[in-house]
């Protein structure tokens, strides 16, 4: 009966620590568990994308006849509505309260959040498979780098920042990766128990981004972003009175909700994890700076496919050595 005399708040916070360390996907883009949907009409906040400005020149020692130009600054705006309520929940009878629950983490809670870890990243890479994208490039099957290096330009020429890039592969894109001659793996994460899954998901460095896999997209596919090109809002659900004991809690982008209480007609407790949930892209306004309305389009994120029968890297015993 160990979980009786922990505190809901010991247990809430624990379940948001397995959450983040059994993510990967969900780790990878835009979080905020702070979002104020209260009172939101359709559940909808709205993220403002910051303007962009063309710098214009004064003609030097002019007669000072030409008035300057004055420009707009105009927003943009993306939505991201909760419309996911992903929970897990377990039964535990008296019997096993009493004789078989040693470590109530170990043995409950983190199935559960791991279960709603996998929820929380199966819709993230439904988002990343689904996106618009505007630029989609083939992955050369012999030398993946050079496609990623087309990756890196497309999002160069958009102005996207070099900071923090992804690479997210499928295991086929993986393969060709690890097999290149130019892949250069990056420092071991290390052996630790506590490693997360996002740690024990990354391969390793290329062409400035940091490459994670992921059997939760397709094998073929591989998506080079920022983070910010991808949202993803969470907020915990409201303790209800009637639960026995419950908390809530926010940590790193992520919100949970546990609560517990008893079932007396069937003689077992129950405890529920669960939060609300909402994805989204985020595009930016393409072409001229100043133009009136100007088309919206995902430009930080660049999609790769591997296409079909695509020749594999060269064996080992085949390339040169340095």
């Amino acid at each position: 009966m160990a979980n009786r005399i922990l505190k809901p708040e010991v247990i809430a916070a624990t379940a948001l620590g397995l959450l983040e360390r059994d993510l990967i996907l969900a780790n990878l883009v835009w979080t905020d568990g702070e979002w104020d949907f209260t009172g939101a009409k359709n559940d909808t906040v709205t993220i403002r994308v910051p303007a962009r400005l063309k710098a214009r020149e004064y003609e030097w020692r002019n007669d000072r006849s030409e008035s300057i130009v004055m420009d707009e600054v105009r927003e943009h705006r993306v939505d991201i509505r909760l419309s996911k309520d992903i929970y897990s929940a377990v039964a535990v009878t008296d019997e096993e309260m009493t004789l078989d629950i040693s470590d109530f983490g170990a043995q409950i809670l983190q199935p559960q959040t791991r279960a709603v870890a996998e929820a929380i990243d199966d819709n993230v890479a439904a988002l990343i498979e689904g996106a618009p994208y505007r630029t989609t490039l083939p992955i050369d099957g012999r030398d993946p780098y050079v496609s990623v290096v087309a990756a890196r330009k497309a999002l160069n020429r958009a102005k996207v920042p070099r900071g923090g890039r992804w690479l997210l592969v499928g295991s086929d894109v993986e393969e060709r990766i690890l097999l290149s001659e130019r892949f250069n793996k990056a420092a071991s994460a290390g052996e630790e128990a506590a490693v997360s899954a996002l740690q024990e998901a990354t391969v390793g460095r290329i062409a400035g981004f940091t490459v994670v896999q992921s059997e939760a997209i397709d094998p073929s596919h591989a998506f080079a972003f920022v983070p910010s090109a991808f949202a993803v809002a969470t907020r915990a659900p409201v303790v209800p009175d009637g639960a026995t004991a419950g908390a809530r809690d926010e940590f790193n982008g992520f919100a949970m909700r546990w609560i517990r209480d008893y079932d007396s007609n069937r003689l077992r407790d129950r405890s529920l994890v669960s939060t609300f949930a909402g994805f989204n892209v985020v595009t930016d306004p393409v072409g001229e700076p100043d133009a009136e309305d100007p088309p919206m389009e995902l430009v930080r994120a660049v999609k790769l496919e591997l296409p079909d029968n695509a020749p594999a890297p060269a064996p080992a015993s085949r390339r040169s050595s340095k």
